[in-house]
């Protein structure tokens, strides 16, 4: 009887394969991993328990984007222009169908906007607001479903 030699098992484990897709992974963009953004996640909590507070960032981050250069937005101004109305419905109690996680994914990307001292202070000449935009984009990309539905209620009449 032959003997069929086997290669001795290796003690190193090999880990998953990370496919094309995970190596552009949101969490990598510096602004999603910084305290500014952590600390706009838990005021968005504090925003959605609180109807003064809500209708405050509303009234701040309105008046940020009206003030800043569309730009470092790029193709996601629309859609950031879209999540301050949808807070202004939501506050008003005229759009109630936003599930509770994308409008906690919203408020926080507002926070994030209003912070004037966030990953690159808005001060900064040219850059101030790239980390804004970042998270805008991530944020719209997250909640993109909920925008477009509201974005469809808006245009049938609000009903």
């Amino acid at each position: 009887m032959k003997q069929v030699k086997t290669k001795p098992s290796s003690k190193i484990k090999a880990g998953p394969r990370r496919k094309k897709s995970e190596a552009h992974i949101p969490y990598a963009k510096p602004a999603l991993r910084s305290e500014a953004f952590a600390r706009a996640l838990i005021d968005a909590k504090t925003c959605l328990n609180s109807s003064e507070t809500l209708e405050e960032l509303f009234n701040e981050a309105a008046k940020k984007a009206a003030a800043v250069a569309r730009e470092p937005f790029k193709e996601y101004w629309p859609y950031l222009q879209t999540m301050l109305r949808l807070v202004r419905a939501h506050h008003r109690g005229e759009y109630g169908q936003v599930p509770h996680d994308a409008l906690l994914w919203v408020v926080a990307a507002l926070n994030y906007l209003i912070d004037p001292f966030d990953l690159i202070p808005d001060k900064t000449p040219f850059l101030g607001f790239v980390d804004d935009a970042t998270v805008i984009e991530f944020v719209a990309d997250r909640t993109r479903q909920t925008l477009d539905d509201f974005m469809t209620w808006e245009t049938s009449g609000g009903c």
